[in-house]
């Protein structure tokens, strides 16, 4: 029987939002798209759902479009109709503890602030699926938070920004070919480039 990931991207919906800091996961999930030959998406359960093949597995591609604080409504609908366990779940997510260019993979654990992780935590009462972190850097003195994540991403960020999109999608494709465990030693604490400062957006 061919087994089926629930592979999450978040981020808010709509063109206003497209190119934050905050939708990072969106962007790693239409990355695999790409690459997995994942068909045309359509809306269902509040989230735009795709499906492709990652070698031998059937992949589910869920962009909840619901807002960030709710998206776990979303992801728990699709997981409950495909019965995706939270063990063959991924979820990919904005980080500003990392700096930009690295990624950090895990499992279990709190929503660090989060509030697309806090909502999954919430409405699904597990912790245990993967994660993968994805560094957008803290801000510059004195910028509020909110203002930051939801802001576009400098120029001089641009490149670092498409290397590492790439790289958590090779990630994403490593756990479901070969496990957390291989993904964690392979792309934990490695960065293709790491800017001295984040620029302001």
């Amino acid at each position: 029987m061919i087994s089926v990931w629930l592979l999450i991207g978040l981020g808010n919906p709509g063109p206003e939002y497209e190119n934050t800091r905050h939708n990072v996961g969106f962007r790693v999930i239409d990355k695999i798209a790409e690459r997995s030959g994942a068909g045309s998406p359509r809306d269902k359960w509040g989230a735009s759902l795709a499906e492709g093949k990652i070698g031998n597995e059937r992949i589910l591609l869920c962009k909840p479009m619901e807002f960030m604080n709710v998206s776990g409504q979303a992801v728990v609908r699709a997981a409950q109709f495909w019965k995706v366990a939270p063990s063959q779940t991924v979820v990919v997510h904005d980080d500003w503890d990392l700096p930009l260019g690295r990624l950090k993979l895990g499992s279990g654990g709190g929503h660090g602030g989060h509030n697309g992780v806090r909502s999954i935590l919430a409405e699904w009462g597990n912790a245990d699926f993967a994660r993968v972190r994805f560094g957008i850097g803290r801000p510059l003195s004195g910028k509020a938070s909110a203002g930051y994540v939801l802001g576009t991403f400098a120029k001089d960020e641009h490149a670092v920004l498409s290397t590492t999109v790439s790289r958590a999608a090779d990630a994403l494709e490593e756990i479901v070919k070969r496990g957390l465990t291989v993904a964690m030693n392979t792309f934990n604490g490695k960065a293709g480039h790491e800017p001295a400062k984040t620029s302001e957006a």
